[in-house]
């Protein structure tokens, strides 16, 4: 028996959780239609990377082969695409079965056939006025070799078939469909009813006003899409600077080797093998038959129609008990510590701080690790506002945040603009810690005050992603958080710190410290136990640790909930190991890490999933939580989570994302509504 879960494999058993929140009938329609999109994108990204990956090993010969948890990488290759396949086909029925229902609530999703008289003009004249002037088409019979396609960007593939007297009988051409043009046309309605036209649909039916100049028979159109090797190459040239380098390898990801062909399976064979011919994609690229429209990530903004009884009920963010917006929060964490758990608390308290420290006279500098910004960020305009007010700013910005680097790049040009000073981290090394400290003069003497957080210090994820945030004014903790600025701009020399660990130098030996501790406390009888919350657990070694643990008796509680390589409950190997992952209503991304410790608790919040990237290959930060009541306050969010009974899956059951065995006599717990029910009741009685 394998020991481990292959990862690629464990990743889309995951995307096909989020795949089950669209077939939900419980989940709201829209919300369904939002699910879908979510599965696409995801789908997207693991093939720029993940699949890019494992081909590019494939391809690399006998020498480059490698073992991918016992299975080679030309075996994965063919048992993704077969995975995928399947997943694409079960997204399909989803979306089709999501559209019949709609029409019950008077929302009609129509294609090109389906056009009322009253709304011809509408479409002719919206595609002659924004659409027809962004188009661009590519006569392929003209040229050589298909012009470069972009990544992930729809193509309609048109074949004209041309009255016999014409030179070329049949006619291919490549219609790129534009991004800059909402992909979802409401349409006028004179019956009461919403009427929803796809933009591809749209250019279909205006396929005589693109083409008149041409004398045809018939003409059809179907969609394709290209999706790139993603990974980033970067330069050695050393007259560029590091900004410089990261732009030109996102310019350059643009040209990655295709690693995915996707195509509308009614696609004519002679057209399929025409662009197939043209564009050099041979049978070692992911030749994924699909349906009528792709990108269907852009259901992840379905317009919502006012229909507020297809969407999830907004929650408003509460306030932290006992913590005042009003108030100074520098004064209050005077008092004790706090903690903010998003989307159940307001974001509001990361940007509050980060104000209150650029207009107090007292900040003398702000440092801060930055992984992935809001598209407009308050964050970037506090720190910019702090530098104005004559503050010291240093900003860890990490480039190379996929998929997020242009962003990234944007404001970190306007920083630099601006007099924030710039560390774009470590060679080799992401920055992944999220991590903020500041110093304020006190009585002539620094004191220091900062956060530290599970996730970005983004506005606009916090509303979707759940993430802990620790503020504190520990001096201890925040010395070592200022020690991690220190070893970002001297990197020769590894600090040591008192109170966090930090990778990549001692995450792994303090993690495998604390798991030996738990041994040694249940073979001495003590008690002991483990529960851990994380995105992703794919280290071998953490694993077997785990698995060690488990076959000393030690009990075990992972909430996991994306790739997860342990095999749990498996007689011999990891009985005592327990696992279950959460996908609802909000994304899951908190990291949090419990030890028993003979009954004295030790409670960490982390920007660390036991991976190997995260442990070895990135500087993270793992911190502890020293406040009785913070601590507290963790180990029960944890128990709510962990008692999830509605949408937690039994990762004993990977391989069919079987939901948890609950007893009939149960009551329902969902852990994302009772989590925010705590936080609630919490606030009344503040």
């Amino acid at each position: 028996m394998q020991r481990y879960v292959n990862r690629e494999l464990s990743w889309l058993q995951f995307n096909a959780r989020v795949l089950q929140e669209a077939a939900d009938e419980s989940v709201p329609l829209i919300e369904r239609l939002r699910f879908l999109g979510i599965f696409s994108n995801n789908l997207d990204e693991f093939f720029k990377v993940r699949y890019a990956t494992v081909k590019r090993i494939d391809m690399a010969g006998k020498a480059g082969k490698k073992v991918f948890g016992g299975v080679k990488a030309s075996r994965l290759l063919k048992e993704i695409t077969q995975i995928v396949i399947k997943h694409q086909a079960e997204s399909l029925n989803i979306l089709s079965d999501i559209k019949e229902k709609l029409k019950s609530h008077n929302i009609c999703i129509i294609d090109e056939t389906q056009v009322k008289p009253e709304q011809h003009k509408f479409i002719k004249d919206f595609f002659l006025q924004k659409v027809s002037p962004a188009l661009v088409t590519i006569m392929l019979n003209e040229v050589e070799k298909v012009p470069h396609l972009k990544d992930s960007k729809a193509y309609l593939a048109v074949k004209m078939r041309q009255n016999v007297a014409s030179e070329i009988r049949n006619r291919y051409i490549l219609i790129e469909v534009p991004t800059n043009v909402n992909r979802f046309i409401v349409l006028p309605s004179t019956d009461d009813k919403h009427y929803i036209m796809l933009l591809d649909d749209l250019i279909r039916y205006n396929l005589d006003v693109l083409f008149n100049i041409f004398d045809y028979e018939s003409i059809s159109a179907h969609m394709v899409k290209i999706t790139r090797d993603a990974e980033l190459e970067m330069e050695s040239d050393l007259s560029k600077s590091y900004i410089e380098k990261i732009i030109d390898s996102v310019k350059d990801r643009i040209d990655g080797d295709p690693v995915r062909f996707v195509y509308d399976k009614e696609i004519e064979q002679d057209t399929l093998d025409f662009l197939l011919s043209k564009m050099g994609i041979d049978n070692t690229d992911s030749l994924i038959p699909g349906g009528r429209y792709h990108n269907r990530r852009d259901y992840m903004k379905f317009p919502d129609l006012g229909a507020k009884h297809l969407l999830y009920d907004k929650i408003e963010p509460l306030p932290i008990k006992g913590v005042k917006l009003q108030g100074s929060l520098l004064a209050k964490l005077k008092e004790n510590d706090f903690l903010q758990y998003t989307p159940y608390h307001t974001f509001s308290y990361t940007v509050k701080f980060l104000r209150e420290a650029a207009l107090d006279p007292l900040v003398k500098s702000i440092k801060i690790t930055i992984y992935r910004l809001a598209e407009v960020s308050h964050i970037a305009s506090s720190l910019i506002n702090a530098v104005k007010n004559g503050k010291s700013v240093t900003v860890s910005i990490e480039l190379q945040a996929r998929f997020d680097e242009a962003n990234n790049i944007k404001y970190a040009e306007k920083m630099e603009r601006e007099g924030i000073k710039l560390i774009f981290g470590v060679t080799g090394l992401k920055v992944h810690a999220k991590t903020c400290v500041i110093e304020r003069l006190e009585n002539d003497k620094v004191v220091r005050y900062g956060f530290i957080s599970t996730g970005n210090f983004n506005e606009n994820t916090a509303k979707i992603y759940t993430d802990y945030t620790l503020f504190t004014a520990h001096q201890g903790i925040l010395k070592d958080i200022k020690k991690v600025f220190d070893f970002f701009e001297v990197n020769y020399k590894i600090k040591k710190y008192k109170h966090l660990i930090v990778s990549p130098h001692y995450s792994r030996d303090a993690f495998t410290a604390m798991i030996n501790q738990e041994i040694e406390n249940h073979q001495a009888g003590k008690p002991s136990g483990m529960c851990f919350k994380m995105n992703s657990l794919s280290d071998y070694g953490m694993i077997d640790k785990l698995y060690e643990a488990s076959q000393a008796g030690v009990k075990i509680k992972l909430i996991v909930r994306g790739i997860c390589c342990l095999k749990p409950q498996v007689e011999g190997l990891s009985k005592n190991i327990e696992v279950i992952s959460v996908v609802d209503k909000f994304l899951e991304h908190s990291r949090l890490y419990i030890f028993e410790n003979d009954g004295k608790p030790k409670v960490f919040i982390s920007s660390a999933d036991l991976m190997t990237r995260n442990l070895d290959h990135r500087v993270e930060v793992t911190c502890p939580i020293y406040d009785e009541s913070i601590k507290n306050e963790l180990i029960e969010t944890f128990n709510l989570c962990w008692s999830e009974n509605v949408k937690a899956r039994d990762m004993a059951q990977q391989d069919t994302n079987a939901y948890r065995a609950v007893p009939s006599n149960s009551a329902k717990h969902r852990s994302q509504f009772t989590t925010y029910d705590y936080y609630l009741n919490a606030s009344k009685n503040a």
